[in-house]
């Protein structure tokens, strides 16, 4: 099971970028995939997430501005990002979840259940300028 992002990179604040996340070796629908995000010196925190059942979860601080959503066709799972701040800078990481967790969207809220998701992509750096 594998998960590589791309898409990150430099904005202004203002601005958009659209993640994506080609996942392979699993049927997107059967997890629930997601996004945390790490910035410096900050603990992961869970950004957005799309459960097996179609539950859907913002993290309070992207409601209205990030929107998460997924081509299982294509193996494909996509954050778009606008309006973006600089508190948004972090390395954004996709992310999946199996299972009868992965039918909520329970570990992405917060900081405190990071360690439970199961599989993790390398990262993308995401920075915004001001």
């Amino acid at each position: 099971l594998q998960l590589v992002e791309s898409g990150g990179g430099l904005v202004q604040s203002g601005g958009s970028l659209r993640l994506s996340c080609e996942v392979s070796g699993f049927a997107p629908d059967d997890y629930a995939v997601g996004w945390f995000r790490q910035a410096p010196g900050k603990e992961r925190e869970g950004v957005s997430c799309l459960s097996s059942l179609g539950t859907v979860y913002y993290a309070d601080s992207v409601k209205g501005r990030f929107a998460i959503s997924r081509d299982s066709a294509n193996g494909m799972v996509f954050l778009q990002m606008n309006n973006l701040n600089t508190e948004d800078t972090a390395v954004y990481y996709c992310t999946a979840l199996p299972g009868f967790w992965g039918r909520q969207c329970t570990y992405y809220r917060g900081t405190y259940y990071a360690g439970l998701v199961d599989y993790w992509g390398e990262g993308t750096q995401v920075t915004v300028s001001s």
